[in-house]
């Protein structure tokens, strides 16, 4: 990739990652008699994208002298994962979490390597499922459950 879009780009993760940690600080700290607040995730989310985007905007100058190897971008790819992921959010709260991120994943697997539908099948199941299970039943936070429909 090229150095000067890597190190915009890591300033911009950078001004995201300040705005998450500073989003999460006007979130309440606990809804719902949860015992993991909705601020908790931001405020993760937010420290990590800042950290990664300070590693990578430091390694853009030590790979100065590196060779660049011209790549070239694929557009497909990230326009399904983007139109799956503005779906994903429209449609989390009425459809629910399991599904929406069981459907969410399978796309994105699927537009990575095609070939491998059911790997991508029992890991996006899989990993619905258990992220549910361990945020709902074990740290008792709240997540969307299943549609009405569905009930």
């Amino acid at each position: 990739m090229e150095l000067k879009f890597d190190r915009i780009a890591s300033v911009l993760f950078l001004a995201v990652g300040v705005l998450f940690i500073i989003g999460s600080r006007h979130i309440a700290s606990s809804s719902y008699g949860s015992v993991v607040g909705p601020d908790i995730f931001p405020l993760v989310l937010g420290n990590v994208l800042v950290l990664l985007s300070i590693r990578l905007f430091f390694e853009t100058f030590q790979n100065k002298n590196k060779q660049e190897n011209k790549e070239k971008l694929e557009y497909k790819p990230f326009i399904i994962i983007f139109i799956a992921t503005l779906l994903y959010i429209l449609t989390l709260e009425s459809i629910g979490y399991v599904i929406t991120t069981f459907l969410f994943l399978f796309v994105c697997f699927q537009t990575m390597e095609r070939s491998k539908w059911i790997n991508s099948l029992i890991i996006s199941a899989a990993f619905s499922g258990l992220v549910y299970f361990l945020f709902v039943e074990v740290l008792k936070g709240t997540l969307p459950g299943w549609p009405i429909w569905f009930s």
